[in-house]
């Protein structure tokens, strides 16, 4: 007999997706338009223009964790766990960047949906933490 899935699996596989596919969409509209870009600085787009590596391996992660998790494979668990670590260090990285470069005073749109990412990566990521590992036996 299989163990029954944890209450809430549904909202962290959503979260996950959302994840990845919200990062797949930023970065598209960053090298394309250009709209969400906070600055047009050097120094503002050389620091995003080093995330593209890492946020793709976080949403790689996120989709493999999706997955796995919803099909109730064991390393749904592993890379959903290194899905949510990776946000919230992503996370950490930008709101350092953005209180260093006193880019929270600037009242625009861009900025806006950056301060929606730093509060989607930093809590998301870490409730996703406490849930999956809460409820790390039934998952793996």
């Amino acid at each position: 007999m299989s163990t029954p899935r944890p209450r809430g699996l549904v909202a962290a596989i959503t979260y996950l997706a959302v994840a990845a596919v919200g990062t797949t969409a930023y970065w598209l509209v960053f090298f394309t338009s250009g709209a969400v870009q906070v600055q047009r600085d050097a120094a503002y787009l050389a620091f995003e223009k080093a995330f593209p590596l890492a946020d793709g391996w976080m949403a790689a992660c996120a989709v493999l964790g999706a997955v796995g998790l919803w099909r109730g494979r064991p390393w749904g668990l592993l890379f959903g766990l290194l899905a949510a670590s990776s946000l919230v260090f992503l996370g950490c990285m930008d709101v350092l960047w953005n209180l260093n470069s006193g880019s929270y005073a600037i009242g625009s749109n861009a900025m806006n949906a950056e301060i929606v990412i730093n509060v989607f990566c930093l809590a998301g990521g870490s409730l996703l933490i406490l849930y999956l590992w809460r409820h790390r036996r039934s998952l793996a």
